[in-house]
C-alpha cells in the first residue's frame, strides 16, 4: 500500500463511493485529498481504497440509523460529499409508506444524521458540504414520487444549513441523466432504450466536483445544474 501523505492534507469523505458517480469522486480527489470512502463492505470498495494515494474504506450501511457514526481518526473534515442515494419507482397508489420511509431513511435521513455528526470536524476545517441531488429535486416525476419527494427534501435540507453554518460552503449538484447503473433501472420503468452515449459520464460530474471544491475560499458555487451537453441529447 502507498505510504500515507502529510497530515496537512485536506480530508474528504465520499458517500457512495463503491460505485459509479461515487468512485469517479474519489478518483478525481484521490491526489489532492486524504479520502474515507463510505459504501457498504464490498470487495470494490475494499479494492479502490488501496488503489488510491491516502484512502481508507468506510463499511457502513446508510439505511440503518444504529449504524451512523463519525469514521475512524475524523477530527477536522474539509470536506463532506453526500452521493449515496437510492432510487424508488412506481406510481403514488402502488408505493406504501414503507416504501417512502426507505427511500427517504437513505436519501434524507442518513444525510441529515451524518452531517450532523461530522458538524464539529467541518467546523474545525471551515468544511465544504457537496449534496448530489438529482433535476428531479427541482421537478417531480410521474411515477417517481417518493424519490422526487425525497430530492425536494435534501435540497431544503441544503438551504437550512447552508444559512445556519455561515462559515461552511455548502452546494448542492443537480444531475439530470448520468450513464449509471442507477439510470439504466430508469429507463427500464420509463420504457427506454439505455443509451449512456447520450447522457453525462460520472467522470464528467467527479470532475465537477473536484472543480467546486477547488474554488477560492472567498466563492462559493451554491447550487449548480448538470444535464447532458446539446451533442449528448437531454434530460
Amino acid at each position: 500500500m502507498p505510504p500515507t501523505r502529510a497530515q496537512d492534507q485536506p480530508t474528504a469523505v465520499v458517500t457512495g463511493a463503491s460505485r459509479g458517480i461515487g468512485a469517479r469522486i474519489a478518483a478525481a480527489l484521490g491526489d489532492s485529498h486524504r479520502l474515507v470512502l463510505g459504501g457498504r463492505g464490498s470487495p470494490a470498495l475494499t479494492r479502490l481504497a488501496r488503489e488510491l494515494p491516502d484512502a481508507q474504506a468506510w463499511p457502513v450501511n446508510l439505511a440503518d440509523p444504529r449504524a451512523l457514526h463519525v469514521p475512524p481518526g475524523i477530527e477536522r473534515l474539509d470536506a463532506l460529499i453526500h452521493n449515496a442515494g437510492v432510487l424508488a419507482t412506481g406510481r403514488i397508489d402502488e408505493c406504501d409508506g414503507g416504501l417512502w420511509r426507505r427511500t427517504f431513511e437513505v436519501n434524507v435521513f442518513a444525510v441529515v444524521e451524518l452531517t450532523r455528526l461530522l458538524l464539529p470536524a467541518l467546523r474545525k476545517a471551515g468544511g465544504h458540504v457537496v449534496l448530489i441531488n438529482s433535476t428531479a429535486g427541482l421537478q417531480a416525476n410521474a411515477a417517481r414520487g417518493a424519490y422526487s419527494a425525497s430530492k425536494y427534501a435534501l435540497r431544503a435540507f441544503a438551504d437550512s444549513l447552508r444559512a445556519e453554518e455561515p462559515r461552511l460552503r455548502v452546494t448542492t449538484v443537480f444531475l439530470g441523466r448520468v450513464a449509471t447503473d442507477m439510470q439504466r433501472d430508469v429507463c427500464a420503468v420509463e420504457g427506454l432504450r439505455y443509451q449512456p452515449e447520450r447522457y453525462l459520464s460520472p467522470a464528467t460530474v467527479a470532475e465537477t466536483v473536484r472543480a467546486v471544491l477547488a474554488a477560492p475560499r472567498e466563492a462559493c458555487a451554491t447550487e449548480l445544474v448538470l444535464r447532458p451537453g446539446a451533442t449528448r441529447g437531454s434530460d
